[in-house]
């Protein structure tokens, strides 16, 4: 059973058919939609600010989502990936997007539907992603847009977690 903590007086909440991971750890302000997965070792840590999670969301192993003391709150949109070792800091994320392995996102940066943060991306605060498009580097910088392959890898990669997470029931 994963380590779901209450946090000064915030219990996690969630959706219908969601899993967690035995050791993935989900505290405090949380509150996530219907079929996410939390795998192994990754940390929603709502303690310092709230984190809001849409539906059929996968937060990758080894990920870490938390925000900025009575500053930025993380909110992460629909069916969006988090990647393995991904570090998501107080931003907004739209629906549809893929956040590559160990890229970092930082507070109030915005990326917009469609959108792919590269693996190893670093996207600096306060930092507009563009719909429909794909960053890469450090700090992170458009290299081009999203076409059809891509966006089908986007959908293809929500559509699998939940898959994944039923080979552990």
């Amino acid at each position: 059973m994963a380590l779901i903590k209450s946090v000064r007086g915030f219990d996690p909440k969630f959706g219908e058919k969601c899993w967690f991971a035995e050791n993935a750890t989900i505290v405090g302000d949380v509150v996530m939609g219907n079929k996410c997965t939390v795998w192994f070792n990754a940390v929603i840590r709502g303690d310092v600010h709230q984190i809001r999670i849409g539906n059929e969301t996968n937060i990758q192993d080894g990920a870490v989502i938390h925000g900025t003391y009575q500053k930025s709150g993380t909110y992460i949109g629909d069916r969006v990936s988090i990647a393995h070792n991904a570090v998501v800091h107080g931003c907004t994320i739209h629906d549809n997007v893929l956040v590559g392995m160990g890229a970092i996102i930082m507070d109030n940066a915005i990326i917009h539907s469609g959108a792919v943060i590269a693996a190893g991306a670093i996207v600096l605060a306060g930092t507009i992603v563009e719909a429909n498009s794909i960053y890469a580097g450090m700090p992170a910088k458009k290299i081009k847009n999203t076409g059809p392959e891509m966006l089908e890898v986007i959908r293809r990669t929500a559509d699998n977690y939940p898959k994944y997470s039923e080979w552990f029931e």
